[in-house]
Formats: C-alpha cells, sequence, structure tokens
C-alpha cells in the first residue's frame, strides 16, 4: 500500500495515522511535540525529524494542523514540506484554515506535486471508526488518486475546484456555532421566563434545535465541558469566516453574534473547554450589556 505521511498528530492526526496503520498503510509521522509520536511508533508509525523528512518518504502527505499559521510553518522553509515535496507527490491539507491558506499553500508546492484541500468534518473517535465527513477541493483526478486513502477514514464529497472544500468547511462551523449560540439564548429565555429546565427541552424537542439540543444536554445539565472540539478552535475558525466575508463584501449579522458570544466565552476561560460551553456562557452573560466583544476580535 502507498506510504503515508501526517504532519500534525494532535487527537486527529493520530487518529488518522491509527486507522491507516491498521488498514495495512506505511505511515510517517511528525509533530512539533515529539512525545505525542510515541504511542504511534509503538503501533509501526515512523517517526520523522521534520515535515520535509514526511513528504520525502510518502506517496500523500497528509497536514492537520490548528491555524493557517502553523500550516505555513510545517510546508515553508527548509524544513517544510515543500521542501521535501517530490514529483508525483499528492499533498492533502485536511485542517480547517480557509481558501487563503489553501491558495498560499498551493503556490509554496512545486508545481510537479499536487494538492487536494480536504478539511474534516467528525470528532477524532470516528477518524478511528472511518466514519468522518470528508469534504475534498481539487482535480478530479488527483481526488481519484488519493481516494483510496481518503474513504478509509471517512465519506469523500468532492464539492469543486481547489480550496472550495475549505469554503464549506466553514460554512459547516457557522451553522454549528449559530446553532449553539441560539440553543444557549433560548434556554437563558427559558429560566427568565420560569420554563422548568426539563420541560424546556421538551419544547425545545418540538423545534429545528431538537437534535442538538439533545445532544448537548448531558454537557449543560453536568456542567463538564470536556473538549471533543475546543471553544477557541471554534472562535478560530469564526474569525476565517468574518474575513473571508468582508472579502466578500458580506455583512453576516448572525456569524457575528455567535462569534461574539464566542469572544466572550474565552475571556471567561473557557477556551480549552469544548465549543458548547458557549451556552455556559450565554447563560451567565445573558442578563448584562453587550461587551462589544467582536471590536476586540
Amino acid at each position: 500500500m502507498s506510504p503515508v505521511g501526517i504532519v500534525g498528530v494532535g487527537a486527529m492526526g493520530s487518529g488518522f495515522a491509527e486507522r491507516l496503520l491498521a488498514r495495512g498503510h506505511r505511515v510517517c509521522v511528525w509533530n512539533r511535540t515529539r512525545a505525542a509520536l510515541d504511542p504511534l511508533v509503538a503501533l509501526g508509525a515512523a517517526a520523522a525529524q521534520s515535515p520535509a523528512e514526511v513528504a520525502a518518504a510518502s506517496d500523500f502527505v497528509i497536514t492537520i494542523v490548528s491555524d493557517p499559521v502553523a500550516l505555513r510553518a510545517v510546508s515553508e522553509g527548509a524544513q517544510g514540506i515543500a521542501a521535501g515535496a517530490h514529483p508525483g507527490l499528492i499533498a492533502v491539507e485536511m485542517s480547517t484554515v480557509g481558501p487563503d491558506a489553501i491558495r498560499a499553500l498551493r503556490e509554496s508546492l512545486p508545481a510537479s506535486s499536487a494538492l487536494l484541500d480536504a478539511p474534516v468534518h467528525g470528532p477524532p473517535a470516528a477518524a478511528r471508526a472511518g466514519s468522518l465527513a470528508i469534504f475534498v477541493g481539487g482535480d478530479a483526478d488527483v481526488l481519484g488518486q488519493a481516494r483510496p486513502v481518503l474513504e478509509l477514514l471517512g465519506s469523500v464529497l468532492h464539492i469543486g475546484p481547489l480550496g472550495s472544500a475549505a469554503g464549506a468547511k466553514l460554512i459547516v462551523q457557522t451553522t454549528l456555532v449559530g446553532t449553539l449560540a441560539l440553543l444557549g439564548e433560548a434556554l437563558a429565555l427559558a429560566e427568565a421566563f420560569s420554563v422548568p429546565r426539563e420541560v424546556m427541552f421538551d419544547v425545545l424537542a418540538q423545534t429545528p434545535l431538537a437534535s442538538q439540543a439533545q445532544r448537548r444536554r448531558p454537557m449543560i445539565e453536568s456542567g463538564d465541558y470536556s473538549a471533543s472540539f475546543r471553544l477557541s478552535l471554534a472562535h478560530k475558525d469564526m474569525d476565517l469566516v468574518a474575513e473571508d466575508a468582508q472579502r466578500a463584501g458580506l455583512h453576516l449579522r448572525l456569524d457575528e453574534a455567535g462569534r461574539s458570544w464566542l469572544l466572550d466565552a474565552e475571556h471567561d476561560g473557557r477556551g480549552h473547554q469544548d465549543y458548547t460551553a458557549i451556552i455556559a456562557t450565554i447563560q451567565e452573560r445573558a442578563h448584562t450589556a453587550p461587551t462589544g466583544g467582536t471590536e476586540d476580535a
């Protein structure tokens, strides 16, 4: 099977590596924190000294990092992926970084290497189970070559040309953040109207919020917002949406509202918690005047 490199082995990248190793692929990994590689090496992965070394050893190199700055750090320079790229290499960018970062990555890679943007939707456990949703942008022939690898990780939806999948992922993020913000405000309103919490969830079951209300209810009731997807990353995603919307001349009021609640939640020290914790901040702050948080973002 084709050798696959993974640059960035946080929770999601580790899930990729474990899944690919279990399916017989040779996997080469690199991470800024070396200790994160040890469990994967124990499973049979090879540890590289740099992203360039990963690229040189692989037919496909997957990047899964936190933001555009981190992507530039691993792709450019003497130790970056571009330095180790070879003719026929296919780079598969699976982070949530927005279309601009994809264009910059394409410019940094040699013309003899191909690129797909393939951000994912789903938790790390879905990577291990091969049940992620994977949005893909790029040439159909290149996707045809990468599809056997990607389909081990989840279901593949080809969105369109390079960069289009990065945009599609941001659209998904706006719907999720907006839904959680609306859920938080609905619960705050229920408290103001003296509607008991357990009855309010029965009410929400009759609304478009039904599935999300049910899914988030255990966190809300327990107050345990242990992170599956960190709130600080959701804030980063909404900042990317705001930047792209501004360039497109769009004024997205609901997105700005959700973004402002995320900023307040980070100010409240919830950045390390799951992004569902936006609901806790809304319930605490709904009785106070707006902070004007988005102006500080």
